[in-house]
């Protein structure tokens, strides 16, 4: 009960969702994983993004965590499936609790899904979508310059409403009513998102959702944290360690004051 949930994604997207199962689940361990030197995996190959992510599933089973969190919508579409046979505990992708998320918020039935090359191409978050309501219309819409801005910590430049925008415009004509956030680096990007959307279009991330049915998870399998003291989360990046830190430390804020954390640099090659 005690062990860690590991949560992994390509780079700090998976931030969006750590952050929330800190919220919802305190007591919890986090061990999680950004491969920030080999994103984006949007426009990988899905052979490459299947053999990144068992690479950093590997490496984290050295730890013995209770739970997989595969926080990156592009390996979920990927390598969820393929994870779950390996390995012997729970492991819980972000895109079918995206789609809930959706088809509880909307109320025309037109949802909006934006996401990198890989998710799109694979059609994940539509399937997902309709076979939980298959009269759905969905609009899906690639935005490959949106994750770079994240990784690079460009939350407030001049040039990223420029960029926000000119991705978003196939879908201003668009009568949808909801906007899932198919990357879990886009959540960075909401408050701008939401201001090129305009007030009718309601974001859909993923985070929340996927922190409950990891929470039920845990409780039906009797596997909730019972220590009273605070858990101490370890942090890996593949990439420039001091980047990293900054942008989940900005992200993460109180949810990391108060917690004890430990920055660590793996190597996995």
């Amino acid at each position: 009960m005690q062990q860690a949930i590991a949560v992994l994604d390509s780079g700090v997207g998976g931030l969006t969702v750590a952050k929330e199962i800190m919220r919802q689940l305190p007591r919890e361990k986090i061990l999680y994983f950004g491969d920030t030197l080999r994103t984006p995996y949007g426009p990988r190959p899905a052979e490459e993004v299947l053999l990144f992510t068992k690479q950093i599933v590997s490496y984290l089973l050295q730890f013995q965590p209770k739970m997989i969190v595969i926080a990156c919508n592009t390996a979920t579409a990927v390598a969820l499936h393929k994870i779950r046979e390996w390995v012997p505990v729970p492991v819980v992708g972000v895109i079918h609790p995206g789609a809930r998320a959706a088809i509880k918020q909307t109320r025309n039935g037109k949802i909006g899904v934006i996401g990198t090359e890989g998710t799109i191409k694979s059609g994940a978050y539509e399937r997902a979508l309709k076979r939980i309501s298959p009269y759905l219309n969905v609009y899906s819409l690639a935005c490959p310059f949106l994750v770079p801005i994240v990784e690079k910590g460009l939350f407030d430049a001049a040039e990223t409403r420029q960029i926000v925008a000119r991705s978003l415009e196939p879908l201003m004509d668009k009568p949808l009513d909801c906007l899932i956030l198919g990357c879990t680096h886009y959540p960075f990007l909401a408050d701008i998102i939401s201001g090129v959307m305009g007030p009718g279009v309601s974001l859909i991330s993923s985070a929340d959702e996927t922190a409950r049915e990891v929470s039920a998870i845990l409780y039906h399998r009797g596997m909730l944290a019972t220590s009273a003291g605070l858990p101490v989360h370890q942090f890996f990046c593949s990439g420039d360690p001091q980047l990293f830190q900054q942008i989940a430390q900005r992200w993460l804020g109180d949810q990391i004051k108060i917690t004890p954390v430990v920055w660590q640099v793996p190597n996995i090659m």
